[in-house]
């Protein structure tokens, strides 16, 4: 009920305010129209009974209102009624797609009108999303998209594209809708490429230009440029049936020729040591014309225009680089054939020529031209070596583990621009990305001389992440420090009227995307290393780096890759203190610290031997009349108790009676030794009567004190008063030291109340030493 009555207050708000004033109220309106999606979307199925007050009712007449609106002669009018229709396909979808015919021509007809360029941009979207829903419905897309989608094809040509001559290249009639045209042409080309197909010639003559941007002016922005490569590499599905992948191979190897033919110009101040793998290479004769500038006005591979001056050369160079970058990355209806060879043969031509390191300029100059233009040359290295870097990147991304055995050279090529390029931070923000996607593949597998040619970038990749104002701060403290000992009074008086601005300067942007990048290399270095191959200086600058940056995933990686010990050599000691005090609330550092469950102690079936009980000097205070047997094994043998006699003699004597005076013939007969006699357990004594309770000292107990084996109860025993006098000396010694015993003990109560014969369940049960044979069962 609640979204038929807001239909029903929008039509009523649409029909009743006035066209100037749509456009303060459409964005409620439109958000209105998606909360009644159910009732626009399943109004036409309905048959209700009261026809003037139905939901069908309602969105014909708001189906209505939007076309008068797209006609309507006001750009309010014609702004509010493209923003609803857009709500209203969204909501609608197929209910409202089978009927906007009208509202794709009324669309189509405001490109050509003088409106606003933000009402054409909103309705360059809205015709695109109309055709991208009906992409699903066959039956749409004959009766809607099919005709439709030429004409809009031509009117964002005819939108961009002004008059063309022979001698004038293209010119942009609206470089504000370029963007958003060459989006609307790359989501519809893959779905749509026949009907694209005508309009192929077009597209190039548009797209090359842009390419080639160094010939254009700088109002493009770089999202344009990157969006108009996209749009060029997706041209080989206008191709015919089945040569869609050799269009794109062609198109690959034209960009790659290109390039070539390029450097041949910009290079010509240097002697290249550069040998192509390919025999088929031939360099173009037309770099040694002898010209102030280098130019190339010869006929390009790819049909870009020419180009003046090293900086458009240098352009053109990266401009290429970054179109070959898209082609590694865009994807492709059908397998195609990757130049992986030729691409590597032009990157290391153009990593080959770098900044002299000793600054001797005459090893790779070429005297035949300027020296100026040698050190513009120089100049315009770092830009490509950094698009190379992005080249590489691109490639690892797409294929990953399928150039294993080419990521060798790659290193190569990397490290050694790296170290020729070390100042420029856009070239260590490439290189520190391309580490990222190399280590996870191979960095566990890298030899003890690959590790050692990270080293320079290790460094460098720690000092960036250190902020460069501490240091200046300590050093400027510790001159100041030099200065007050010498008397001298040099002072910055500025440093106090503005002390924030010496302990947090703005950095600009490339130091803070050269900052993310290193920080998120320094854990990958720690965890794809072999850390036995790390050096120790740089581990201890590695370990450094974490610590002070507070980089919690390197800290944790440097806390789980210890470096191993070596015989000789004094241990690292760990960072884990650090990384507790730092982040001390995280889980895995709460791993870390507790690694493991605390030991269980103790066991069902563990057997212990009696050794180890022997070993304990003290036990707490006990009754030793009550000492619990249960828990003693099955396995003891007689053999064991009688080896122990000489040191379980002197213990009974403080608190049993004679061992002797139950040795009676009469007494003893002989055991059966059955299994179900062997697990036979002796019962604790239930002490009913305090006076039954042995008044003993604390005294060592042993496993020997027990019973072990099945034993015959005596018929009468008599008590008696133990005395020392019945111990070995040697072994009574050794208990004297531990047990305080003046004299004999007396029992109290050794008979109970109901055994009238004086019998205890606390004395000694006689013992059966004699063979396991029955004698009186054999008579």
């Amino acid at each position: 009920m609640g979204p038929s009555i807001a239909l029903r207050a929008i039509t009523h708000r649409l029909t009743t305010t006035p066209t100037q004033e749509l456009p303060h109220v459409v964005s409620y309106l439109a958000v209105s129209i998606g909360n009644c999606s159910d009732v626009i979307a399943s109004a036409q199925t309905k048959k209700a009974a009261n026809v003037d007050e139905s939901d069908s009712l309602q969105v014909n007449k708001l189906k209505t209102r939007l076309t008068s609106l797209l006609q309507d002669r006001s750009f309010e009018g014609r702004w509010a009624g493209v923003v609803l229709v857009k709500a209203t396909i969204e909501a609608g979808q197929w209910e409202i797609l089978h009927d906007c015919g009208p509202w794709v021509r009324g669309l189509l007809s405001i490109l050509s009108k003088p409106d606003p360029v933000s009402t054409k941009r909103l309705s360059i979207i809205t015709l695109t999303r109309i055709f991208h829903l009906t992409y699903r419905y066959p039956t749409l897309v004959r009766e809607i998209t099919t005709p439709s989608l030429p004409p809009f094809i031509t009117a964002l040509l005819n939108l961009i594209i002004g008059k063309q001559s022979t001698n004038i290249p293209t010119q942009l009639k609206e470089p504000r809708l370029l963007e958003t045209v060459l989006s609307a042409l790359i989501d519809l080309i893959g779905r749509h490429p026949t009907i694209f197909r005508p309009f192929l010639n077009q597209l190039q003559s548009l797209l090359l230009p842009i390419v080639g941007s160094s010939t254009l002016s700088s109002s493009l922005s770089s999202e344009a440029v990157h969006v108009a490569q996209n749009l060029f590499i997706s041209l080989h599905h206008c191709a015919s049936k089945n040569t869609s992948n050799e269009k794109w191979a062609n198109d690959c190897k034209h960009t790659i020729a290109s390039i070539h033919q390029t450097a041949d110009h910009i290079f010509r101040s240097v002697i290249e040591q550069w040998e192509s793998s390919d025999p088929n290479f031939k360099p173009s004769q037309s770099s040694k014309i002898q010209s102030s500038t280098p130019v190339d006005d010869a006929p390009n591979a790819l049909g870009l225009p020419p180009w003046q001056g090293l900086h458009a050369g240098v352009n053109r160079i990266v401009t290429l680089l970054g179109l070959l970058s898209n082609f590694m990355s865009a994807r492709t209806p059908s397998a195609v054939n990757v130049p992986i060879g030729a691409i590597l043969d032009l990157t290391s031509r153009l990593t080959s020529v770098t900044f002299p390191r000793d600054g001797d300029e005459t090893s790779q100059g070429n005297r035949e031209f300027s020296r100026d233009e040698r050190v513009a040359l120089w100049s315009e290295l770092p830009r490509i070596h950094g698009a190379c870097i992005d080249l590489f990147c691109a490639i690892i991304r797409s294929f990953s583990t399928s150039l294993t055995s080419v990521i060798q050279p790659i290193l190569e090529q990397s490290i050694w621009t790296f170290e020729a390029d070390l100042f420029d931070s856009d070239l260590r923000r490439s290189s520190y990305s391309l580490m990222t996607e190399i280590l996870p593949l191979v960095g566990r597998s890298m030899s003890k001389a690959n590790v050692f040619t990270l080293a320079t970038l290790i460094r460098q990749c720690c000092r960036d992440l250190i902020l460069p104002e501490n240091d200046q701060t300590t050093k400027s403290q510790q001159s100041d420090s030099k200065t007050k000992s010498k008397g001298t009074q040099s002072l910055n008086v500025d440093a106090f009227l503005l002390p924030s601005q010496g302990a947090n300067p703005s950095k600009d942007l490339s130091s803070r995307n050269t900052y993310s990048a290193a920080l998120r290399l320094l854990p990958i270095i720690y965890n794809f290393l072999p850390v036995e191959y790390i050096p120790l200086p740089v581990r201890a600058e590695m370990d450094r780096t974490a610590v002070l940056t507070g980089n919690r995933e390197a800290m944790s990686a440097g806390v789980m890759n210890p470096m191993p010990s070596i015989k000789g050599r004094r241990p690292i000691p760990s960072i884990l203190p650090f990384l507790t005090r730092r982040h001390s609330k995280e889980l895995e550092v709460e791993c870390l610290l507790r690694p493991r469950m605390p030991v269980i102690l103790g066991g069902a079936n563990v057997t212990f031997e009696a050794d180890d009980y022997e070993e304990e000097q003290y036990v707490p205070s006990a009754i030793v009349s009550g000492i619990d047997v249960q828990d003693v094994p099955p396995a003891a043998s007689n053999e064991d108790l009688a080896q122990s006699h000489n040191v379980l003699q002197p213990l009974l004597l403080q608190s049993k009676r004679n061992f002797s005076d139950h040795l009676e013939p009469s007494s003893t007969r002989p055991s059966q030794d059955t299994p179900e006699q062997r697990g036979f357990q002796v019962k604790k004594p239930r002490l009913e009567d305090e006076s039954n309770v042995l008044t003993a000292q604390p005294t060592p107990v042993t496993l020997s004190e027990t019973a072990l084996s099945p034993a015959v109860v005596p018929s009468a025993s008599v008590p008696s008063f133990p005395t020392a006098h019945n111990t070995d000396d040697s072994v009574l010694g050794s208990v004297a030291t531990r047990v305080q015993s003046s004299g004999p003990r007396e029992v109290l109560g050794n008979a109970r109340p109901d055994n009238p014969s004086g019998d205890s369940d606390d004395d000694m049960p006689t013992l059966n030493i004699e063979p396991d044979t029955d004698e009186d069962e054999d008579d």
